[in-house]
């Protein structure tokens, strides 16, 4: 009986020892305090009109408390604005309302604490504090536009120059009355920006807005006042034949269609004409929405003549119907040009550039477009060889590749585009000099001119 006595009391400290020296070697993970994180800037702006989003979050353990702070300086004692116990959640947001103050004020501070409910609380106190500064905002961005194209037709593409004034600016951009976000750039010294922007010409009406937006939710909307002339595009009605559909159809189809499907002819010819076409397009319109330059300081391009003694054999913005034997099968927009001169003919690049894309887009077949700058993208489809790869800078007047008939192209030519921030325009703008000078210079120099206090 003794012996066993003996071996129990032996066990215990065996066990008292392993857990001393787990304790030794983990105190500093056992006893450390896990505080919540605040998840704040350091500087936030507001607008008194909305509240403020206070974010906490512990990885470990429950939020107990939150307590919030408002102080009009640091020697004011401050009022408490929120003061929440917590219930089993470990990444909560409150939304806090300030208060209103007779007085007008510019700045607060705000103090925010939180603590959690770990087991070692009583040990060590594990409280996080931040503070915060507040900045108030109420007066919306001031927008002034110093100058724009007279007018902008369906189709085209006009240029602006404008003004913003705000202290604590945050966006600015143009957004049309479809959705349509074009970007802004600066232009000459800060608080002036300019852009081209362009009319869908798939679109009946247009509108076009400056937006400026501020770190405090104040917003700025102003209308840039442009003439609008709307014009009648091409509506072409095309009868399909036996062949078209057996033949390039048939083989578009069996290179981009999902595999083992039952199409019939004429679902071939739906596919490649509209689902094959549209993925063609918004791979297209995401290449050319971007505009690389943080800031515009010059912009000069050349007449777009890619093809020598070319003869134009398709129009931009035909609305093309398709039917078989009289019974409508299918629709489509072209959105460029289509040239023609010899077989395998020189593609031209008038403009100096950067290859942004060179390979095989579907019905484009072998696609290349090229970035000119100042959101201006000019594109080239059918072509039977390329002479430039990605990445590649172009001199004016580079050889870029030759025409042919890959992709959704019956003879042999060129589908020429000019494309500004993701949207096609008309090609025959950039191939007349007086309405680049009249449309972009003019609006350019005009604004500069304005901004350097010369006019």
């Amino acid at each position: 009986m003794a012996k066993r006595k003996k071996r129990i009391v032996y066990l215990y400290f065996l066990i008292i020892v392993v857990l001393l020296a787990f304790f030794i070697t983990k105190k500093e993970d056992i006893f450390k305090a896990n505080s919540p994180q605040i998840i704040m800037p350091d500087i936030i702006y507001t607008n008194l009109k909305k509240p403020i989003s206070v974010r906490i979050k512990d990885s470990k353990y429950p939020i107990k408390n939150v307590q919030i702070v408002l102080r009009k300086n640091s020697n004011d004692k401050g009022v408490v604005i929120a003061d929440e116990k917590i219930q089993n959640l470990n990444d909560i947001t409150l939304q806090v309302a300030l208060p209103k103050y007779k007085e007008k004020m510019k700045s607060f501070i705000m103090e925010i604490s939180a603590n959690n409910n770990d087991f070692w609380n009583f040990l060590s106190q594990n409280e996080a504090k931040k503070q915060i500064a507040v900045i108030v905002d109420e007066d919306s961005p001031k927008v002034n536009v110093l100058s724009n194209s007279y007018q902008i037709e369906q189709g085209g593409a006009a240029a602006v120059v404008f003004e913003v004034n705000d202290a604590n600016l945050d966006k600015v951009y143009i957004e049309t009355n479809k959705g349509k976000i074009f970007q802004v750039r600066p232009y000459i010294k800060e608080g002036y920006y300019t852009a081209i922007i362009a009319w869908d010409a798939r679109d009946e009406e247009f509108r076009a807005y400056i937006v400026a937006k501020d770190k405090a939710g104040n917003i700025s909307k102003e209308r840039i006042r442009y003439y609008f002339l709307n014009r009648k595009y091409r509506v072409s009605n095309i009868s399909l034949t036996d062949k078209f559909l057996d033949g390039k159809i048939e083989n578009l189809a069996q290179e981009y269609a999902p595999k083992d499907n039952n199409f019939t002819r004429f679902e071939k010819f739906k596919f490649v004409n509209e689902t094959l076409r549209n993925n063609n397009e918004i791979l297209i319109h995401q290449i050319t929405s971007e505009i690389p330059e943080v800031k515009l300081r010059n912009f000069n391009i050349n007449l777009f003549l890619p093809l020598k003694n070319a003869m134009k054999v398709g129009d931009f913005a035909d609305h093309r119907y398709y039917s078989y034997n009289g019974q409508f099968i299918s629709d489509s927009y072209h959105m460029g040009i289509d040239l023609a001169s010899v077989m395998q003919a020189p593609i031209i690049s008038n403009n100096s550039g950067k290859v942004i894309f060179a390979e095989k887009n579907g019905i484009y077949g072998l696609n290349l477009i090229i970035y000119h700058g100042f959101g201006v993208y000019s594109l080239y489809g059918h072509c039977s060889s390329k002479s430039v790869d990605v990445g590649e800078k172009l001199a004016k007047q580079s050889v870029i590749a030759r025409t042919g008939t890959s992709g959704l192209a019956l003879g042999d030519h060129l589908h020429f585009g000019v494309l500004v921030q993701g949207v096609e325009t008309r090609p025959e703008q950039w191939q007349d000099r007086k309405w680049i000078e009249n449309n972009i210079y003019k609006v350019l120099d005009d604004g500069k001119k304005i901004i350097l206090g010369q006019k």
